[in-house]
């Protein structure tokens, strides 16, 4: 009995002491991220004036209009091209493709999640920007994003797709549903959530990526022309990439605007999402 008391005593420690660490941990990184976001909004939110969102950059000062309207077109129609393409494949991987052939794209697509973001970037340069002399451009800019949060899109939605029950796929058979119908009307509800869940990280790196927007949009202090090809485009990620580094206060508060305003974009897309899937989907909610 003492024997028993004691290994019972000891592994009460040791459970009593994992979850310390991991309290400590979580608190640690919670100190970190609540520094960082204090530091960009204490200096960001005095620099958010009306003046920056009419007006564009000029040298080290002006506004921000033109990388405000690059940065939304640029994750708009990357993402967009990257929700056609990975929710494509995702589907294709779950309901089509042979074991050899999914078992192929998985891997694939987990490569591609470890390219560095400035290698696509440079690929793109050398396929796009000067092979097919498109130049620094809208079309560069926003194929680079779409390349790069690609794998997590069409991962999340294979994840989502592969979890849909096959109780409701065999339902909507049984009542002489055919195939197509079955995925618009089972498989992509059920797992619109989780696919939902891989647009939000996606929109989060387009946000937040620089590397590969350098190499393909360049950079612009006009705003987008809609051409789609020899236009140049600006974005908020390189006025904090760039005007940080300058020794000028304007620089320096144009900076800490443009990472404010890419924080809160990133707060407004997730509520507004989460907002609607627990809306839409009640059945998720809290999953």
């Amino acid at each position: 009995m003492t024997a028993s008391m004691a290994r019972w005593s000891a592994a009460r420690t040791k459970s009593r002491l994992w979850w310390a660490a991991s309290i400590a941990s979580l608190g640690l990184i919670i100190a970190v991220l609540g520094s960082i976001f204090a530091t960009v909004f204490v200096h960001g939110i005095p620099a958010l004036r009306l003046q920056l969102f009419t007006t564009v950059t000029t040298g080290i000062a002006g506004g921000l209009a033109n990388a405000i309207a690059g940065t939304l077109l640029l994750v708009s129609i990357g993402l967009g091209i990257a929700a056609l393409t990975g929710i494509a494949t995702a589907l294709w991987v779950v309901e089509y493709a042979p074991p050899w052939a999914a078992r192929a794209v998985r891997f694939t697509i987990d490569v591609l999640v470890g390219v560095p973001s400035i290698v696509v970037g440079y690929f793109l340069y050398v396929a796009l920007v000067e092979s097919l002399g498109w130049g620094f451009s809208l079309a560069a800019g926003a194929l680079s994003l779409a390349i790069y949060v690609l794998p997590y899109v069409e991962r999340s939605a294979d994840v989502a797709l592969s979890d849909v029950p096959t109780t409701l796929r065999e339902a909507s058979f049984a009542m002489g549903a055919r195939h197509a119908v079955t995925i618009f009307s089972i498989d992509l509800p059920y797992a619109m959530p989780g696919i939902l869940t891989g647009l939000l990280v996606a929109v989060g790196i387009g946000l937040g990526e620089t590397a590969p927007l350098i190499y393909t949009a360049g950079w612009s202090n006009y705003m987008p022309t809609l051409a789609p090809t020899h236009s140049p485009v600006g974005y908020l990620t390189y006025v904090v990439w760039t005007y940080i580094s300058q020794p000028f206060a304007p620089s320096h508060a144009l900076a800490y605007a443009a990472a404010t305003l890419l924080m809160l974009f990133i707060f407004a897309t997730n509520f507004i999402a989460r907002s609607f899937v627990d809306y839409r989907f009640p059945r998720h909610h809290g999953h």
